[in-house]
């Protein structure tokens, strides 16, 4: 731009200022607002008032102050150095701001969101006379130990390569290849390019779900599993572990990056978070889990404007990496506090409220920011995911309220959590009965390639008996459990083996806490083989109380801490135990 456009402040009412008549401003764009150059978005023009967020606190600022326009809409600056790095909401890396002004951020502070001086070991994939086009790999970059960066032509460039820098060390703002457009202009490439936070990056195909986002969670992979380029609300009231289990599926799922976005979340959560993140080890790899891992913080205690835009640059560092070809998963925590922000901001626009005091938009906003999960054909042809876990805190628990019920329209995966299950420390406390995956069918054929074609028959067959435990619990809440027929007491026995042996997990068990696809399903195979097993006796007329009495329920269910992860010949040998069993108890009444 030759001449910045200004404009001057009329009227302040929090995070939102206004200028009086008409301006240059463009919608989106972002701003410098006062002496302190605080960061703003406009989010309203007409001709007698413009309207901008400021995703700083604004105290202290007063009208007739200036703000200047800077020509483009809020963007994330996308480049090497991403990963292992902490930002607030607005991309701006916490450590060097923490470096420059102490444990707070300074209003107006101004620091590079990447290091501009850092030089990467850069190998060239590209030569001169080669014809690119938008997501063409240029160079690549070993940006940590885990993951190659690759450096991609932008959405809106093509044409021939005019010339190109030697493999070497470069930083992110060097011109490493020059592109002569169709129109005869040259196009100057760095590895750095900037991309607008509210726009989802193009891609070129979008793929149907058919394999799963493996957690080695059992209650999620078996009963309620999500699929790659999925999407997945954990709701529930405080104290129900909606944190930790995000923090379990970031640690095992078999996703090659993690994004965590703690928006609105309170500040000793995040420390912890950020405490044992960087100390965590990558199960796979064997490096520090933070080298394919970025960190989002924005605690319920900054601006509640840069808390709205926070879900939006964490979603576009997810689909950067998604179109390098990676399986990328969001944790969004919470989405609950991002509503309440666009609820704050909507009041101070004095828009109509709708339910609960939130904008009438909430559904589409939500609808917006879900539907950018997918499995994707990227522009260069590599296969890549963005799959988001959203956590939502409804008040006091009570799953009918807006945000729950308009997020339950738009993911295909509700793993409710329940107050009674976390109360009575059965984690992770997702209730089986109010929770539900419509990926189950999509995935089904994958169960039967690699684990097994009984996988979704055994999963149906457990739930089946979860379900009939429920219907009979309403009976011995009436008149006790003795009246019960002896069928019937030895599916609530299998139930409790399926909650406490299968459902409930370990976190901090070295062999519980995560588990794979196949000892899931050998465990499924032991228990029911127990129930066909415990079935056949009653119905020769065994009573239960003979069959509790030999411990092989509890041995069962202790399968979980007994069989070591690389152990699982193990397992076959409980059959044999199951076996046993049945034999004793036929000795003993023959």
């Amino acid at each position: 731009m030759d001449s910045v456009t200004t404009g001057k402040i009329y009227g302040i009412n929090g995070p939102v200022i206004y200028l009086k008549d008409k301006t240059e401003f463009r919608m989106s764009e972002m701003v410098y607002v006062g002496e302190e150059k605080l960061v703003g978005e406009v989010i309203s023009l007409d001709k007698d008032l413009t309207t901008i967020q400021v995703y700083e606190e604004t105290s202290g600022l007063c009208p007739g102050e200036t703000v200047e326009a800077t020509g483009a809409a809020v963007s994330v600056t996308l480049a090497p150095g991403i990963l292992n790095n902490i930002f607030d909401g607005i991309e701006r890396p916490l450590e060097r701001i923490a470096d420059n002004g102490g444990a707070f951020i300074t209003r107006g502070v101004s620091v590079d969101s990447l290091d501009m001086n850092r030089l990467w070991d850069t190998h060239i994939t590209v030569a001169v006379g080669e014809p690119v086009h938008a997501g063409t790999v240029i160079a690549e970059v070993q940006e940590t130990q885990a993951i190659l960066h690759k450096c991609m032509v932008p959405p809106d460039v093509e044409g021939i390569v005019v010339s190109v820098v030697p493999d070497g060390d470069y930083t992110i703002h060097d011109i490493l290849v020059v592109v002569e457009m169709p129109d005869g202009s040259r196009k100057e490439l760095p590895m750095m390019q900037r991309w607008p936070i509210r726009v989802p990056r193009p891609v070129s195909h979008r793929f149907p779900a058919t394999v799963p986002l493996v957690t080695g969670q059992r209650i999620l992979d078996t009963m309620f599993p999500i699929a790659k380029g999925g999407t997945a609300a954990i709701p529930g009231g405080f104290g129900t572990g909606k944190t930790m289990t995000q923090h379990q599926i970031a640690k095992w799922a078999d996703a090659d990056i993690i994004i965590y976005i703690g928006c609105g979340e309170r500040g000793n959560e995040m420390t912890q978070v950020l405490e044992e993140f960087s100390e965590l080890v990558d199960p796979k790899t064997g490096n520090p889990l933070m080298d394919r891992t970025t960190l989002i913080a924005n605690t319920s205690n900054m601006p509640v404007a840069a808390r709205e835009a926070s879900i939006y640059t964490g979603l576009t560092l997810a689909e950067y990496y998604r179109d390098m070809g990676y399986d990328v998963a969001i944790m969004a925590d919470s989405t609950s506090r991002w509503a309440e922000a666009l609820r704050e901001l909507s009041g101070r626009l004095e828009e109509m409220p709708a339910e609960e005091g939130f904008p009438a938009y909430l559904a589409s906003r939500l609808s917006a920011f879900y539907e950018r999960a997918g499995m994707m054909q990227t522009l260069n042809g590599e296969t890549g995911s963005v799959s988001i876990i959203g956590a939502v805190s409804p008040q006091g628990g009570d799953f009918s309220e807006p945000v729950t019920q308009n997020t339950k329209r738009f993911v295909r995966c509700f793993w409710g959590l329940d107050k009674s299950l976390a109360y009575s420390r059965h984690f992770p406390a997702i209730h089986w009965l109010s929770s539900y995956s419509e990926y189950l069918n999509d995935l089904s054929g994958w169960y039967a390639d690699h684990v097994s074609p009984k996988f979704v028959d055994y999963r149906n067959r457990m739930m089946a008996i979860l379900n009939q435990e429920s219907s009979l619990m309403e009976i011995v809440k009436l008149i006790g459990g003795d009246v019960l027929p002896d069928d019937q007491k030895l599916i609530l026995e299998i139930a409790k083996v399926i909650r406490l042996g299968f459902l409930q997990q370990n976190a901090f068990h070295k062999d519980d806490t995560c588990v794979s696809m196949e000892k899931q399903f050998k465990m499924m195979d032991v228990i029911l083989y127990l129930y066909k097993t415990a079935r056949h006796l009653v119905a020769m007329g065994q009573p239960m109380s003979v069959l509790k009495a030999e411990g092989i329920f509890e041995k069962v269910i202790a399968i979980k801490y007994d069989v070591p992860n690389d152990n699982l010949q193990l397992l076959d040998l409980y059959k044999r135990d199951i076996d046993d069993f049945y034999n004793r108890v036929i000795a003993k009444n023959a």
